[in-house]
């Protein structure tokens, strides 16, 4: 028999889809679960106290009831805080997400680059571990958006942002000293690949901007690799909790090959 344990994936609302979707084109027989903690949604304007003791906790549970062959911490403030906490806990490989500040460093030409992600992540020493690592001869300039998070959000499961409603939440990163010579910008939240065209948009083509969903989508894979796959199954969301905004996101799971909604 086929190996059925799914791949599950977690965030703490629909930015994961950015990390789910490379993997699926990578696996595309593999099982996948989506699982968004709406209970706890937003993460990045909580205490890091707080989603270090969350996270393990739901991810427990998480895999005792599904059982996953391997979890994704598709959320970059969740990974920066609490992906140790979660690895020491679980006897499952653990896949994190952490801001592409190495990549982008080798892409950039002017040696200044933005870090936009939520006001937990741009905040962590993890974050300044990594710009020392991987960027020290570049200027970093961090900014967290929880409206950008919000927009991406919506637009997913009602309507697309304006450009200028973009272009207001980019305004705290791209008013800072030196701004003016941002090439590149990591997108330290995978809500905001979502949100791709309009920020392109926002920003008149000028800036690249980079994710990490297609390296943990060849991580997964590499770590995946020689196993065995199901049949075709029907991909699966879970929300913590159900309220009208995730009523609003069934159809756009659907497009993402997430037929199944449940509730833990």
């Amino acid at each position: 028999m086929a190996d059925r344990r799914p791949i599950l994936f977690f965030d703490s609302g629909v930015g994961g889809l950015s990390v789910l979707a490379p993997t699926a084109r990578l696996l595309p027989h593999a099982p996948l679960i989506y699982v968004a903690d709406s209970a706890g949604f937003p993460y990045g304007t909580r205490s890091e106290a707080e989603i270090a003791t969350r996270v393990p906790a739901l991810l427990g549970r998480l895999a005792e009831r599904y059982d996953p062959r391997l979890i994704v911490i598709a959320c970059n403030t969740a990974s920066t805080i609490a992906l140790q906490h979660v690895r020491a806990a679980l006897d499952v490989p653990i896949v994190g997400t952490v801001p592409a500040i190495k990549p982008a460093a080798e892409l950039s030409r002017t040696r200044v680059i933005g870090v936009l992600g939520t006001a937990a992540t741009v905040r962590q020493p993890y974050v300044d571990d990594l710009a020392a690592r991987f960027a020290a001869d570049c200027t970093v300039l961090r900014h967290g958006s929880a409206e950008l998070v919000e927009l991406a959000e919506t637009a997913l499961g009602r309507e697309r942002p304006s450009i200028e409603s973009v272009r207001d939440a980019l305004a705290g990163l791209l008013s800072q000293e030196r701004a003016e010579a941002i090439d590149v910008i990591v997108n330290a939240c995978t809500h905001f690949p979502l949100l791709g065209d309009e920020l392109d948009a926002a920003t008149g083509g000028k800036i690249a901007f980079i994710d990490g969903g297609p390296g943990i989508a060849r991580r997964v894979a590499y770590l995946t690799s020689g196993q065995e796959w199901p049949s075709a199954m029907p991909g699966r969301a879970v929300f913590t909790a159900r309220n009208a905004h995730t009523e609003t996101l069934v159809p756009a799971l659907a497009r993402f090959g997430l037929s199944e909604i449940e509730t833990l």
